[in-house]
């Protein structure tokens, strides 16, 4: 299948990034957005992208894409609800945060908090936090992923039942449109329904794009949580099972 050279080159910058924006695009090849729409319309037609609003996504199948790639992905919404997710907690809380480049954002918003206590089956979140004296930081025992640094398997599984605290921050790789939260790790997926199930109060944090994602494995669903965090939800059937749940949405783009 031949490409042009600019086609060519959106693939590829869309592989490093996880995603492209039409307006990046744009100022990037010197050209319209109205250009650029079209070769992401002929690119995502050939299945080689896939179109989110305001650019695409380079699809991850039931692969998942690596962890820096990941943290690349819409990162600006990423920071904003970490911060929507910090306010949220108050001084002297405990709660859980696993593991997934926006809970690391939430981390990263709670640094200013005094007398947490965290417990994390992310190794990049406890190394982020354990530093701060007024913070202090429980990480689970198990096998160490060395892709993203999650500590997964059942003795992760056994020491986070231990717990039962005020909140949890949990993540997704990808959501249905009928509300089910999906990974690709069914190890991860099982930290994270024992982080559900011993919280009083589930955080869920997520930009839109794992709207348009896909992923194997089951975590549970929207209906589980209690506040759902994202950039924007444009999605009906999503408003509509939080609103039946009393799931409070919270969207940090109006």
């Amino acid at each position: 299948m031949y490409l042009s050279p600019r086609h060519t080159a959106i693939i590829e910058m869309a592989k490093a990034q996880g995603r492209v924006l039409v307006e990046d695009l744009a100022a990037h090849f010197d050209v319209t957005p109205q250009t650029i729409r079209k070769d992401l319309n002929d690119l995502c037609d050939q299945r080689m992208l896939t179109r989110i609003h305001g650019g695409a996504l380079f699809p991850s199948g039931i692969e998942n894409m690596e962890y820096e790639a990941r943290r690349n992905i819409a990162s600006d919404e990423k920071e904003a609800i970490g911060r929507a997710a910090s306010r949220l907690i108050p001084d002297g809380a405990s709660l859980f945060i696993n593991i997934g480049t926006t809970t690391e954002a939430v981390s990263k918003s709670l640094l200013d908090h005094n007398g947490l206590m965290v417990i994390t089956n992310n190794i990049n979140v406890a190394n982020r936090m354990r530093v701060y004296p007024t913070i202090e930081v429980v990480i689970a025992g198990g096998v160490v992923r060395g892709s993203d640094g999650g500590i997964v398997g059942e003795a992760a599984v056994d020491f986070i039942r231990q717990f039962k605290v005020d909140y949890a921050v949990i993540g997704a790789s990808a959501i249905d449109h009928d509300g089910a939260l999906l990974d690709f790790d069914f190890r991860e997926v099982k930290v994270a329904q024992a982080i559900i199930a011993n919280a009083r109060h589930v955080i869920l944090v997520s930009d839109s794009t794992k709207f348009e994602r896909t992923a194997p494995v089951r975590i549970g669903h929207l209906s589980q949580v209690d506040t759902f965090i994202t950039d924007r939800c444009e999605i009906a059937n999503i408003r509509k099972i939080c609103d039946e749940a009393e799931v409070k949405l919270m969207e940090t783009v109006r």
